[in-house]
């Protein structure tokens, strides 16, 4: 068993993803937020997108109790934000890489596109939920390269891990 948990997560490890960060408010008003490569989209009409969390996660308490989110879509040039947003859950808006936004919703700067979302749907599942997020607002940055989590590191396409 343990060889096929190992293959699974090497396999995993393997498959290049893009790089996307969620943010919210916590129930004190606290910005939280994490990088996210499970982001897809699900329904264009009505726009809506789900992404994948641990229950164990340091923010999951925040998004199992709040109604929006931030869904921010990352490109090459945010590879550092990226970093940040993956760090200590305590440094992650730390800095001048963020402004607050409609809802009081923490949004990140310089990103390729960022979208509030009104969370409709949490699926519990073992040990993490799928969460589904209604788009209702957001705005296109400027376009860059796509950034992809592969290996355990942030690339952008052409780079060799």
């Amino acid at each position: 068993m343990q060889q096929d948990l190992e293959a699974f997560k090497s396999a995993f490890r393997r498959h290049a993803a893009g790089v996307a960060a969620i943010t919210a408010r916590d129930a004190l008003g606290k910005p939280v937020g994490f990088t996210a490569t499970s982001l897809a989209s699900l329904s264009a009409v009505p726009p809506l997108a789900t992404f994948n969390l641990a229950r164990s996660a340091s923010s999951w308490p925040a998004i199992a109790d709040t109604d929006r989110v931030v869904i921010h879509m990352l490109g090459a040039r945010n590879r550092s934000l990226a970093q940040i947003m993956a760090g200590d859950n305590a440094s992650r808006f730390v800095g001048e890489h963020w402004h607050e936004g409609e809802h009081g919703l923490p949004i990140l700067d310089n990103v390729t596109t960022w979208m509030i979302g009104r969370v409709i749907e949490r699926f519990t599942v073992h040990n993490s939920a799928i969460v589904v997020v209604q788009i209702e607002s957001g705005e296109v940055g400027a376009d860059d390269a796509p950034l992809l989590y592969h290996e355990r590191q942030y690339l952008r396409p052409g780079e060799v891990a």
